[in-house]
């Protein structure tokens, strides 16, 4: 009899030590399972998690520095899913924190990937395409992603209503943001046809506007999360009524990416698996934004694009991919409160706290990172912030509407393709 079948009598000490292993391999077993179906419902969250497996590719190809072209495009795929994770990782770490801070924890890594991105660029002192991929993320989250919203939301519907305070907010501070890159462009208009201009006359009001406007977002973050949450929820209340659905159902709750659980998933992590996807994801997307960042260059000898048009519409895609995909999906559940909430609150926190923290940044590390964009840049942000603002005001949406600003997003991404890089005017100033 082999040793495998043989049978121990009772209370034999091997038998003993068979149980423990069979108890301990039970035990493993049962982990490894469990992990693996909360690792496939994680990953089940958002459908640009089918490219998580071009990741690891990225990373050998940037590594070895195999081809530029190559490591650029696998890299620009690899941020795609990567930024996914680390949205999702962030919206499981805050619901385990409470409302409050949930939604803060949102509102300050809800665009932790342009972030990131921004942050290798500006230390390369390509701010170009720091300041390009900073207004392309605008457009993209004002126009294209909201117009994509009210286009397949509004197909088979006459209409679609939202929460119309939140939106008169978010279009009252876009305007504000607007207005903070007009004031610039129009001192270097003044000053530019003196003898002696000087940037310094632009980067000391850059820094100066970028303290206002961060005091501004921190205000509008206290705002809707503490001093007017109820006037909120109540007015999201009025407007789930109107609807015919429920008031529990969907909240806002934060001022950029966030999504309500009850609304699209329950937690699937817990909040330490949360912390540590978060981190892990964060050191990823770092390393897969370096390798893009030094690539840069020879995409733009390779292929004869722009930065400014890489800057503009190539990086931003990949950016607001995984909050594209799930603001269109819940528009088309009829969810407009949340699919707006994505779509303005993304471009809102852009304007109002990533770009004037990177010329923070920049006044630190000596990078001459200012808010004075080029006038074409700055004429076609100051057009669709109004042509979006008129469109989102009544709190009402429809394709046409959506066709609208989708129609805008392709004539701008169209004029930035042609677009030269050496429209710049590089006698004044860092460009």
């Amino acid at each position: 009899m082999s040793r495998r079948t043989q049978i121990l009598p009772l209370g034999d000490p091997e038998a003993v030590h068979i149980d423990e292993r069979s108890s301990l391999l039970g035990k493993s077993k049962h982990k490894a399972t469990s992990a693996w179906h909360i690792t496939c419902a994680f990953l089940r969250l958002n459908y640009c998690n089918v490219l998580l497996p071009v990741v690891p590719v990225a990373l050998v190809f940037g590594f070895l520095n195999i081809n530029p072209v190559a490591v650029f495009v696998l890299n620009f795929l690899a941020i795609v899913p990567l930024a996914s994770v680390l949205s999702d990782a962030t919206e499981e770490l805050a619901e385990h924190v409470g409302h409050t801070l949930g939604g803060l924890l949102n509102a300050t890594f809800g665009n932790a990937t342009e972030l990131i991105i921004s942050i290798f660029a500006l230390r390369k002192g390509e701010i170009r395409i720091v300041q390009a991929s900073m207004l392309g993320s605008i457009l993209s989250n004002i126009l294209l992603v909201l117009g994509m919203c009210f286009f397949f939301g509004g197909l088979g519907r006459s209409e679609q209503t939202f929460n119309n305070t939140a939106a008169s907010t978010m279009a009252s501070l876009m305007t504000v943001a607007s207005a903070s890159l007009i004031i610039p462009a129009a001192l270097y208009q003044t000053i530019a046809p003196t003898k002696e201009p000087k940037f310094d006359s632009i980067l000391q009001l850059s820094r100066a506007t970028a303290i206002v406007i961060l005091i501004l977002y921190l205000m509008y973050i206290y705002f809707q999360f503490f001093s007017h949450h109820k006037f909120f929820t109540e007015d999201e209340a009025a407007t789930q009524n109107t609807q015919g659905q429920p008031t529990n159902g969907e909240t806002i709750t934060t001022s950029a990416t966030t999504t309500s659980r009850e609304t699209l998933h329950d937690t699937v992590l817990t909040r330490n698996q949360a912390a540590v996807v978060l981190l892990l994801t964060t050191v990823t997307v770092s390393i897969c934004a370096d390798y893009l960042v030094k690539t840069i260059d020879n995409i733009v000898d390779a292929v004869g694009l722009s930065k400014t048009f890489i800057g503009l519409i190539l990086i931003p895609i990949v950016g607001n991919a995984a909050e594209h995909v799930t603001s269109v999906v819940v528009a088309m559940e009829d969810k407009m409160n949340l699919a707006v909430n994505i779509a303005l609150g993304s471009g809102l926190q852009i304007a109002l706290l990533v770009t004037p923290l990177l010329v923070i940044l920049g006044w630190i590390i000596g990078q001459p990172m200012s808010l004075y964009f080029q006038t074409f840049e700055t004429v076609v942000f100051f057009v669709s912030v109004l042509v979006a603002n008129f469109l989102i005001l009544d709190g009402k949406s429809n394709y046409l509407e959506g066709a609208m600003l989708i129609g805008i997003y392709v004539i701008i991404a169209v004029s930035f393709y042609v677009y030269p890089d050496n429209a710049v005017n590089n006698e004044f100033g860092p460009h």
